[in-house]
């Protein structure tokens, strides 16, 4: 039964692929790695295919040099804008990658302190509930509550993060913090609120001031839906009967912190191989980025610093977070000790599955992919032609 469905899925991506129109991409690739690439290629175009995706960015690096970068399909059906390396996503629950790095460097200048209590920079929060360590926020293990059903597709306008957080902060915890893992949008939402407070800047100024600029990430910025944002795609989603439409309105800037950034995938591989090889990390900051905490009963944490610490199927250590929200979804993958590492972004959330990083990945860690080192000679850009819907 498996395999009917299986072959039944390939007929109708390939009765899709022959029907639709073919549009220059924006490809960039080594040519050593051809083989590989046009493997990879093939997995995506039949993910974009089977989830009716109409367009994305996807990219591989290894040992800090991109190997494979394409934006495929369009970003605007209405404009008939075709998707580029540099057009921009929403990228969900990746975001809260980028604010725990901040967060770093904000220890790393004093400014927040890990032991230090949520009501220690904010003082007007509840006395019996709030006293969480600021290290809890970024694992997770505050004891915040999730969101019920509608505040995470709040349609509110100009909402400050110094509001957001009103949504959650009169209900009691779930738990005293430390004792078990609770993913929330609530926990990073905070840890926005702490940072402008103790900064007295926007969130979208210190994560250009600490971060953005400084690895030159320019196509992350905090989503503002009332300003233009060159570069930006339009946004879609699934009717009730799956079909693609546009996305309704939403104005993220209150939850910037936990899904509210736009990227694409080269500036997630750049932020991947900082991570690996910047000196923006001291050595320390490196080691206990992706070290588990210890929860109750002695059990180790699968989430650090907005990470989720995962092995593949042939048991390599991997370092991965995805995210979704209306209008968008991103997946980033780092191996370590193989130093390599995909993303992808799209602007439709996929229907059934997440963004197949780990396929694109398998074709880059196989024996056959072992090259020689890389060359800039080797590299090329130019458009190509692949299915376009």
């Amino acid at each position: 039964m498996k395999q009917v469905k299986i072959i039944a899925l390939l007929l109708i991506a390939f009765t899709f692929i022959e029907g639709c129109k073919k549009e220059e991409t924006d490809i960039y690739y080594n040519r050593k790695y051809i083989d590989e690439i046009n493997a990879a290629r093939k997995d995506i175009i039949f993910f974009m295919s089977t989830n009716y995706i109409p367009g994305g960015t996807f990219a591989v690096a290894r040992e800090g040099e991109i190997l494979y970068s394409e934006g495929l399909g369009i970003a605007s059906k209405d404009l008939d804008v075709p998707v580029n390396r540099n057009t921009k996503f929403r990228i969900g629950e990746v975001s809260e990658l980028f604010t725990a790095l901040v967060y770093l460097k904000m220890e790393e200048k004093g400014i927040l302190h890990p032991d230090s209590t949520v009501q220690h920079y904010l003082p007007g929060l509840p006395e019996d509930s709030y006293k969480i360590p600021v290290r809890n926020l970024l694992d997770h293990t505050s004891g915040i509550r999730e969101p019920w059903s509608g505040e995470e597709a709040t349609k509110g306008l100009n909402v400050p993060i110094q509001q957001g957080f009103s949504y959650f902060i009169n209900d009691s915890l779930n738990a005293p913090p430390g004792l078990f893992e609770l993913p929330s949008m609530f926990n990073y939402n905070l840890l926005g609120a702490l940072m402008e407070k103790t900064t007295g800047q926007s969130f979208e100024n210190i994560l250009k001031e600490y971060l953005t600029d400084t690895l030159k990430l320019n196509n992350t910025l905090v989503d503002n839906p009332v300003i233009t944002i060159k570069g930006r795609t339009d946004f879609y989603d699934h009717s009730l009967i799956a079909s693609v439409t546009n996305a309704a309105f939403r104005d993220m800037r209150f939850s910037a912190p936990s899904e509210g950034l736009l990227s694409n995938a080269d500036d997630l591989v750049k932020f991947g191989n900082a991570i690996l090889y910047s000196d923006y990390l001291t050595d320390s900051q490196r080691e206990n980025l992706f070290k588990p905490n210890i929860l109750l009963n002695n059990k180790p944490s699968y989430i650090t610093n907005g990470w989720m610490i995962l092995s593949d199927r042939s048991g390599r250590r991997v370092y991965g977070k995805s995210g979704k929200v209306p209008g968008g979804g991103a997946a980033l993958l780092i191996y370590p000790e193989e130093k390599l590492v995909v993303a992808g972004t799209t602007n439709l959330p996929p229907l059934s599955e997440e963004i197949p990083v780990f396929n694109l990945a398998s074709h880059f860690l196989s024996e056959n992919s072992s090259k020689d080192a890389v060359s800039p000679g080797e590299y090329k850009q130019e458009k190509s032609t692949v299915p376009e819907k």
